[in-house]
């Protein structure tokens, strides 16, 4: 199950990005991140020396675009966006990262940069490891490596639905696997966002969003206030995204967690 934000937590919103004088991790198996929960048996004790514990600020660029990627992260709390960055500037979300997984992955697949960016979405808590490090740990652990790749296959998927969902799905669909996606990762039933970083997010226009937004506020799916969507009713949300939901969610159960679910369970 995904461990979320809590409310108690909120004050990461305002606090700044550091990696100088970060904490270090309690070396035990209390993670909140699921793949170092998932590392115990392949190869976590090569990892936890050099794991610091930082913060995640809302709207901080973990990786920018064409920029050499100086560390990898695996979230505990929060959300990261991964964007698509176009020469002339256009931008699209194509895929969420929180507490189930990294942020790096064209490291893990021999790249130093790229021309996406990562951006977070919810404030929070990640491990930061250098890549130099990582590196070096991916070459002494094979089990690791193949473990993380199969990571980055789930990715990939959550990728192509996403893809999948922008070409074939609705609006209002759309709206709602995000919706369930950010809820996955996120402690307690509200969500920070804003109409404008939907529509960004979602590649969409501001009025058929505001129209897809009010319809499942009229049927009480969700409550909006400014800043803010409130998930009232998630066994509807999930009736209203169908079959752009769920591929990714299980696929991750599969490989990773060696259960097949059709979606995630999220604790009550």
């Amino acid at each position: 199950m995904l461990t979320h934000l809590g409310a108690g937590d909120r004050g990461f919103e305002n606090s700044r990005p550091a990696l100088d004088g970060i904490m270090s991790p309690p070396f035990t198996s209390t993670y909140a991140n699921r793949l170092l929960q998932a590392f115990a048996l392949a190869g976590l004790a090569s990892l936890e020396p050099h794991l610091k514990l930082v913060t995640l600020a809302l709207g901080e660029v973990l990786i920018r675009a064409d920029t050499p990627i100086a560390y990898v992260h695996f979230v505990e709390r929060g959300i990261v966006s991964l964007v698509a960055v176009a020469r002339d500037g256009e931008q699209i979300e194509t895929g969420l990262v929180g507490c189930e997984g990294m942020v790096g992955i064209p490291v893990l697949l021999g790249a130093e940069s790229t021309p996406n960016e990562a951006r977070v979405q919810a404030a929070g808590l990640a491990y930061a490891m250098h890549v130099e490090a990582f590196r070096d740990v991916l070459r002494c652990s094979p089990v690791l490596h193949e473990h993380l790749l199969r990571y980055a296959q789930v990715l990939n998927t959550q990728v192509a639905c996403t893809a999948l969902a922008n070409g074939r799905y609705k609006v209002g669909q759309r709206l709602a696997r995000w919706l369930l996606m950010c809820h996955d990762r996120t402690e307690g039933d509200t969500l920070p966002t804003t109409h404008r970083f939907l529509s960004l997010m979602l590649g969409v226009n501001r009025p058929g969003l505001t129209t897809a937004v009010a319809a499942l506020e009229r049927a009480g799916i969700i409550a909006t206030r400014r800043g803010t969507i409130t998930i009232c009713d998630r066994d509807a949300l999930l009736v209203e995204a169908g079959a752009a939901y769920g591929v990714p969610e299980a696929e991750y159960e599969r490989l990773i967690e060696g259960t097949v679910k059709p979606a995630l369970i999220r604790p009550h």
